[in-house]
């Protein structure tokens, strides 16, 4: 079954290092209803892009790539028939909400690696 990315954008990620249970209940509620489902393969949370360092040729920078209003707040992977199913699932994320969203992009290749 084909796999299909579902990347998180979101103003920051809401798993800052000192995170409540109370902060992380939403995002962790659709996680556990993700993996119910059969569906999630994958799935991590970044941490927020505070803590993000970037690398380009002229050296290390800090915060994320990409200075934007939404940065990629996590990733997961679900298996889905067909991209319509894959649209159906990723909608069903609570960062849609507002002005975050949800990208999914069919996997090409990959996997876990050792």
């Amino acid at each position: 079954m084909p796999q299909y990315a579902v990347l998180i954008y979101a103003g920051d990620s809401a798993h800052d290092l000192d995170a409540t249970e109370e902060d992380l209940a939403e995002p962790n509620a659709h996680g556990d209803e993700m993996a119910a489902s059969g569906a999630m393969r994958v799935a991590y949370a970044f941490t927020p892009r505070a803590l993000a360092r970037s690398i380009r040729a002229d050296g290390v920078t800090e915060g994320p790539f990409v200075d934007a209003p939404q940065v990629v707040a996590g990733v997961y992977v679900i298996e889905a028939a067909d991209g319509d199913e894959a649209l159906a699932i990723a909608g069903t994320n609570p960062a849609i909400r507002g002005a975050d969203g949800v990208e999914v992009r069919l996997v090409h290749s990959g996997g876990v690696i050792g």
